[in-house]
């Protein structure tokens, strides 16, 4: 499972006593849960006013370096395309992989000083994670820009004979050019209709120039036709094509105007080539420098949440359990069992809510002990 649960509770007589009967509690006798020490530095306090206000705004600073971790990790998905599979391995932290980063998780003392105070702390993150998050809307919108603009090139030269663009299907030698009274159109002849077409595109109209039409192009359900005329037969001719469920397509041969559309959709693919690479490092630096902020929040929570409920001294040992899928319940039944003496009334809610069916105990998020969730799962596809 990617999901852990980061709790605290008080230590006895020392927090070593806490992690033994913790571990005696939810492995020695039925594995429940995989668990590590989690360390938390020995941070400034500051004064209970202050613990108070930043528990809220650490609560929301949570959620929104959430939500960018995760849209990170989803446009680096997005961007890789088909080879979407191999965003795993780019999303690590600090070289490594969040599994493996979160359960031995140090608090990192360059980028954030334990000298400073909590609400400094917080605030440094908030402006670095606000900045991740504002480069990426730019880089984003400028890479779907040029992604878009290549695809709707693209997608112009695909599709049926009656939509797409004909300029890489047809040569200069198929058309009558620089006349000041012949033509040369394009019709999109339905493959049922081939015999129709070669009775009656003569007399389609006046002007018609005999054995004058060539099958340029097939694809599965039409075939490209050019026929050459008169200008001025031109209406009459489209009009009687199309009683006939025969298409005229509407292409003059500019052969300045091909050259500059195909100039532009090398020049869109080379600058998305080029762009590639450097975007990518940037998600993958990002995101680890997103994913660390995220976990050095859920630390700081813990810190600030244990120092309220436990009181001072500070004195509790931070814990991280990764639960076995089958035994989610019973793992919350034992840590309520082994912690509820220390909220009583927390226990009381817990306890009448697994009496009642269908109550979501989850919205609640509420237990005796101190608990934050986090889930490594950041994308919104399974791989």
């Amino acid at each position: 499972m990617t999901e852990f649960w980061l709790i605290s509770a008080p230590g006895e007589k020392t927090c070593q006593q806490t992690w033994d009967k913790m571990m005696a509690a939810t492995t020695r006798t039925n594995n429940l849960s995989t668990n590590h020490k989690f360390n938390i530095p020995d941070l400034k306090v500051g004064t209970l006013d202050v613990l108070v206000g930043l528990s809220d705004e650490l609560a929301k600073l949570d959620s929104f370096v959430e939500s960018v971790v995760k849209k990170v990790a989803q446009y680096m998905a997005d961007v890789l395309e088909d080879n979407r599979d191999k965003v795993q391995e780019n999303l690590l932290a600090n070289g490594v992989d969040l599994v493996t980063y979160i359960t031995r998780f140090q608090w990192d003392m360059a980028k954030y000083p334990i000298k400073q105070s909590l609400k400094n702390i917080s605030e440094i993150i908030s402006k670095q994670v606000t900045q991740i998050d504002n480069d990426l809307k730019t880089r984003a919108s400028a890479y779907n820009n040029l992604k878009g603009n290549l695809q709707n090139l693209e997608r112009k030269n695909v599709g049926s004979l009656l939509t797409r663009s004909l300029a890489d299907i047809v040569k200069k030698d198929d058309f009558v050019l620089d006349s000041e009274y012949l033509i040369t159109l394009l019709v999109v002849v339905p493959k049922t209709g081939y015999p129709d077409w070669q009775k009656t595109y003569e007399t389609l109209a006046e002007m018609v120039v005999p054995r004058s039409s060539n099958l340029l192009y097939e694809d599965s359900d039409s075939g490209l036709f050019s026929v050459t005329l008169f200008r001025k037969a031109i209406d009459d001719f489209k009009h009687k094509a199309r009683e006939n469920k025969f298409t005229v397509r509407d292409f003059q041969y500019n052969e300045e105007e091909m050259k500059a559309d195909k100039e532009e959709m090398t020049r869109l693919s080379t600058d998305k080539k080029k762009q590639f690479g450097p975007l990518v490092r940037w998600l993958k630096v990002n995101f680890s420098e997103a994913f660390i902020a995220w976990i050095h929040i859920k630390a700081l929570r813990v810190f600030v949440e244990s120092v309220l409920r436990y009181g001072l001294p500070v004195n509790f040992q931070a814990m991280l359990l990764q639960p076995n899928k089958k035994t989610l319940k019973k793992l919350r039944e034992v840590l309520n069992d082994l912690y509820k003496h220390l909220d009583s009334s927390a226990a009381a809610i817990i306890d009448s809510a697994m009496d009642i069916p269908g109550l979501n105990l989850s919205q609640q998020e509420y237990y005796p002990y101190v608990y934050y969730k986090i889930d490594c799962n950041l994308l919104d596809f399974k791989l």
